[in-house]
């Protein structure tokens, strides 16, 4: 590639990946920006429109007006009016208008950090021109904006990458920490399955790159992030619809319940107007939980963000609580996937000379980083090129065939490739299979390396030795895994030797070697027949298939591009290890549900203790009025006030979460109950008698 004349002139309100990691902190930082943006969309979010979606809130808002209707005309249903009538039914309405908007600021804070997140995801976007590269050679300056997918454009070191795109020409270093939060630049090439991806808004620190686009105007990957963080219409997922449904049911139960209050008040000679049964009802529905059960889901997902990890939908999360069964790829996710070639082992009376020819002839084609180091460690060892490069023919390598190599000008043909399929490569070109190849084979297989074996014709010459090594601590993240209850199956295109090695280093029990993506497919279907809820990481091509399959799908950001697509969460650091904190999360989002139902029932007796008896005052009932209130006006209001202010209360266990540990069902169960339900019937009889001795002392009690 020839440098071009004329520099770039992309602007970026904050090109520097440092700046824009200390935007990032700022904006985290900035809460008096999150609660002026929640507060105002608290009021937005009482339109009925809004409003509707939550049957709990529904209740509250018809709540509201009734309770409005009877402090503009008090005895409307019958009541007789007082004094201060009119200013305790407008107290009443006061209150469940603030119950409103708290209940809508719940949910409204939560978004409103992610909308945060999206505004310095824009602004890595925003102004940036791009270098197009035109058939015939020319360059010019355009708006990102104006690229289409097939486009070429023209990077240089200090250029923004304008869009996604695939690398076809050159080599460089290039800095997504805007994009990932990493300070370390990573690679990329062209011809690499997964180094040849650049994601937009990642800065060339070296070198050039010639990248052809391969997504849509405002179809890349941070156009998709901010639509998935900042969308409004946000589905429930089917635990948090679930919910949504059995807290209609609770509210119709206790309609039905409130609807005998008159009555019962009739007999026992204690009259109740319509704003004390109103607020009564609205006192005992399940308003928290109600309240707080879209900010659990919202603060999961937010919790997966800081995780630098974007997940499509909040269902992908919920179901991450559910899995049964996690399906690993070997190389790039238990392993590091920088496959090495190590040595050659040359068989048959073959010299190290010979293999590493044969070697290099049928790499010198292969622009991956595992083909490139084979061309190296030849060329090391002393091998050149004598053939007309441009007249030999390049066999591409595929999963399917599980081999490639070059066909020489001369006739020959020179292939590398999965053992077995080498062995039959040879034998249908009548040549013989040796002992050797079998020795040298478990040789590196026993020692975890991935043997590849190189011919030519009908002549085996020997072993290359590719080395792997595990990531660091995938052994202890598969015990927790296990401890979790989650069933881990590690697959893989290797042999079955080196995969046995391999999973007894990484503490795997099952796996599957020698794999076609048909397999993975297949082994996905299989666990999905048996009622498991199937989890997997992958970063090929060839994973893309059963990533779409599976319920909960995690792609590399350094992967392709087809594996990011067929995905429902990405993870920008490239770390698949990370499934296990997802599932993590996951489960923490069901037991803060737990948590918050388990503190509300608590919650609800409570409330029992505090209106009921001072309902039936005139009747044996109130002898129950162990917290002594001082009247039933002073009740309910303290209620009432108390069932407010406990929302914004429990916001931050909504969105941080209960502490996640291990345990099962039953232990879970146990902790509920000792800590938010102890909590969820001691805190209300305190904070609802201290209001209570505050309302006494005004016209209210």
């Amino acid at each position: 590639m020839n440098p071009v004349a004329t520099t770039s002139k992309s602007t970026l309100a904050t090109s520097n990946p440092k700046e824009l990691r200390s935007l990032r902190k700022k904006v985290k930082a900035n809460k008096k920006g999150l609660y002026r943006r929640a507060i105002k969309d608290s009021f937005i979010k009482l339109n009925p429109k809004y409003t509707i979606r939550n049957p709990v809130l529904v209740v509250v808002w018809v709540s509201t007006i009734i309770t409005l209707i009877t402090t503009i005309f008090p005895t409307l249903f019958g009541s007789k009016a007082t004094a201060n009538t009119q200013i305790f039914n407008g107290t009443v309405t006061a209150v469940l208008f603030l119950t409103l908007l708290l209940a809508n600021f719940a949910e409204a804070f939560a978004q409103s950090r992610g909308k945060a997140q999206a505004d310095v995801l824009r602004s890595i976007k925003s102004d940036i021109n791009a270098k197009q590269l035109f058939a015939d050679g020319t360059i010019a300056e355009v708006p990102a904006t104006n690229l289409q997918r097939g486009d070429t454009v023209y990077v240089v070191a200090g250029d923004i990458i304008p869009t996604d795109g695939e690398v076809i020409m050159g080599a460089a270093s290039v800095d997504e920490g805007a994009i990932t939060g990493e300070t370390a630049p990573v690679l990329k090439e062209a011809g690499s399955d997964v180094a040849s991806y650049v994601t937009g808004g990642s800065r060339i620190i070296s070198d050039e790159l010639i990248v052809r686009i391969t997504v849509d105007p405002d179809k890349g990957f941070i156009n998709r992030m901010i639509h998935i963080i900042e969308r409004r219409e946000r589905k429930k997922t089917p635990n948090e619809a679930t919910l949504t449904v059995l807290l209609a049911l609770i509210s119709l139960i206790f309609l039905s319940t409130i609807a005998t209050f008159p009555a019962l008040a009739y007999y026992v000679k204690t009259p109740i107007s319509v704003t004390i049964l109103v607020a009564i009802f609205v006192a005992l529905i399940p308003t928290t939980v109600g309240s707080l059960l879209s900010a659990t889901t919202i603060g999961g997902m937010d919790r997966v963000a800081q995780l630098n990890l974007i997940a499509t939908s909040a269902r992908a999360i919920e179901a991450c609580g559910d899995v049964n069964t996690l399906i690993l790829d070997k190389t790039g996710t238990v392993t590091r996937g920088n496959r090495l070639a190590d040595g050659f082992i040359p068989i048959n009376g073959h010299t190290m000379g010979e293999i590493a020819y044969v070697a290099l002839a049928a790499s010198i084609y292969d622009d991956t980083s595992e083909g490139k180091s084979i061309v190296r460690l030849a060329q090391k060892l002393g091998a050149r090129i004598d053939f007309d490069y441009e007249a030999a023919l390049s066999i591409k390598f595929s999963a399917r065939s599980r081999i490639g190599g070059t066909d020489l000008p001369n006739g020959s043909m020179v292939r590398k490739g999965a053992v077995d399929a080498i062995k039959n490569f040879v034998q249908l070109q009548g040549g013989e299979v040796s002992s050797e190849l079998n020795s040298a084979y478990e040789m590196v297989s026993k020692q975890g390396g991935t043997p590849l074996a190189v011919c030519m014709n009908e002549e085996i010459y020997g072993i290359i030795y590719l080395k792997d090594n595990l990531k660091p601590g995938i052994r202890e993240r598969f015990g927790q895994l296990r401890r979790l209850g989650v069933r881990t199956i590690m697959i893989t295109g290797d042999n079955h030797i080196t995969t046995s090695v391999i999973a007894k280093e990484a503490g795997v029990k099952e796996f599957i070697a020698e794999a076609t993506p048909e397999n993975k497919i297949a082994v996905v279907q299989r666990e999905q027949a048996e009622g498991k809820l199937v989890a997997m990481t992958g970063d090929g091509t060839n994973d893309a298939a059963a990533l779409a399959q599976a319920n909960v799908a995690v792609a590399m950001n350094n992967g392709t591009q087809a594996a990011k697509e067929a995905a429902n969460i990405i993870d920008l650091d490239s770390d698949p290890t990370k499934l296990i904190d997802i599932i993590g999360i996951g489960k923490q989002v069901l037991m803060t549900r737990g948590a918050l139902i388990t503190f509300s029932v608590a919650n609800n007796i409570a409330k029992y203790f505090a209106i009921i008896p001072l309902v039936f005052a005139s009747s044996s009932i109130n002898k129950l009025n162990v917290m002594n209130l001082t009247s039933i006006n002073s009740a309910v209001l303290s209620v009432l006030i108390y069932n407010a202010l406990i929302i914004p209360a429990l916001i931050p266990l909504a969105l941080r979460g209960v502490p996640f540990q291990v345990m099962t069902p039953n232990q879970l169960l146990q902790r509920n109950f000792l800590i938010y339900g102890s909590a969820g019937l001691i805190i209300p009889f305190i904070t609802i008698k201290l209001i209570d001795l505050i309302i006494s002392l005004t016209v209210l009690a």
